[in-house]
C-alpha cells in the first residue's frame, strides 16, 4: 500500500536553504540559524492542512515567520552577549556550503544599493552587522540582501514601509562607514591569498619585519574564546602591538599545532590544528596589499563545522 506524498514536505525542502541563508546572516550563527529554521518548520506543521492550503505562498509565509523568529533572537542576543565572556564574534563557517551560496531571489534591483550575497557572508560584514539594532539588521538583510520590498519587510517587523527604509538607510551607512578607505586600490582573490600566505610564513618563521610589513600601521586583532578557550580578552590594537603579540602566539604554540590556509567565509584564512581537530580560525580583512583586521575564533562551541585539513 503507497502511503501518500506530503506536498508541504517538498515546499520545506525546498526552502530550507533560502532560510538557512537569511537566518545565518540575520543571527551571526549557524547553530541559532538552524534552531530558527526547525522552530519555522515545526510552525508550518502546527497548523491544519486546511490552513497549510489556504496560504498561497508557503515560502512567502516560511521566509516571515523564519524573519520574525530571528528578529526576537536579536533581542534576547544582545542581553545574552552582555554577559558574555571577551569579545563575542559570528561563527566562522568552512568553505563554499550550501548555506553560503544559493539565489537571493526577489525583484531586481540597482546593484550599486545592494550588498551581494556573497559578500553579506564574509565576517567583516557579519562583524558590522553586530553594531545594528535588530531591526536595522532585519530590514536591510531583507532589502538589500533579498531583495524584498519594504511593503514586504513592514509586515515582518511590524513597522511602516516609510519607517523600514529608515532602518536600511541608516544600517547601509554602518556598512559604508565599516568599510576600508576606498582609495586604496582593491585586490584580486589570489592577491589576498598571498597576502594571508606570506603571513602565515613570516608567523612561521618569526620574520617580525615580514609582519610589520604585511600589517597596516592602524590594523586591529579581536579574539573570541568565549570562556572556554584561553584569548587575549580585548582588541589589540595597531600592526606593531599585533606582530609582537603573534610573535609571542609562536613562541608558545605546542609542538603538534600546525597552521593551514583554509576558506573562511568565503575569504582566505587560516586555521590552527591540534590533535585531529580544528582548534582556531583567523579571518582576516585586506585593503591594498596590508592586513587591517585579524579575527580569531577559538570558542570549541563555534569550531563544530570545522574538521582538519
Amino acid at each position: 500500500m503507497t502511503t501518500p506524498s506530503d506536498p508541504s514536505l517538498d515546499i520545506l525542502i525546498s526552502e530550507r536553504r533560502h532560510l538557512l541563508n537569511l537566518a545565518y546572516r540575520l543571527l551571526g550563527s549557524l547553530t541559532e540559524a538552524e534552531d530558527a529554521v526547525q522552530e519555522t518548520y515545526t510552525r508550518w506543521y502546527a497548523l491544519s492542512r486546511a490552513q497549510q492550503d489556504a496560504i498561497r505562498s508557503p515560502g512567502a509565509w516560511l521566509t516571515t515567520v523564519a524573519s520574525r523568529i530571528c528578529l526576537n533572537l536579536l533581542g534576547s542576543a544582545r542581553a545574552r552577549r552582555e554577559t558574555y565572556v571577551g569579545e563575542w564574534l559570528p561563527e566562522p563557517l568552512p568553505g563554499r556550503s550550501e548555506w553560503i551560496g544559493g539565489p537571493a531571489g526577489g525583484a531586481a534591483v540597482d546593484p550599486a544599493d545592494r550588498v551581494t550575497l556573497e559578500e553579506s557572508v564574509n565576517l567583516a560584514f557579519l562583524v558590522v552587522l553586530e553594531a545594528m539594532t535588530p531591526a536595522e539588521r532585519v530590514a536591510f538583510i531583507l532589502h538589500d540582501v533579498f531583495c524584498h520590498s519594504f511593503a514586504e519587510v513592514a509586515e515582518i517587523v511590524g513597522r511602516t514601509p516609510a519607517a523600514c527604509r529608515q532602518l536600511a538607510s541608516s544600517a547601509r551607512r554602518r556598512v559604508r562607514e565599516s568599510r576600508p578607505d576606498t582609495s586604496a586600490p582593491s585586490i584580486p582573490p589570489g592577491q589576498r591569498t598571498g597576502v594571508v600566505r606570506d603571513f602565515k610564513r613570516a608567523w612561521e618563521t618569526g620574520d617580525i619585519d615580514a609582519l610589520l610589513g604585511l600589517l597596516d600601521p592602524a590594523a586591529t586583532a579581536v579574539a573570541d574564546g568565549g570562556g572556554l578557550a584561553a584569548a587575549f580578552p580585548d582588541p589589540i590594537e595597531g600592526g606593531e602591538q599585533i606582530a609582537r603579540t603573534w610573535m609571542e602566539l609562536a613562541r608558545r604554540k605546542p609542538g603538534t599545532m600546525t597552521f593551514a590556509e583554509r576558506t573562511v567565509n568565503g575569504q582566505p584564512g587560516l586555521v590552527a590544528e591540534q590533535d585531529g581537530a580544528v582548534v582556531t580560525v583567523f579571518a582576516f580583512e585586506i585593503a591594498g596589499d596590508r592586513i587591517t583586521h585579524i579575527w580569531v575564533v577559538r570558542n570549541p562551541e563555534k569550531l563544530g563545522r570545522w574538521v582538519q585539513g
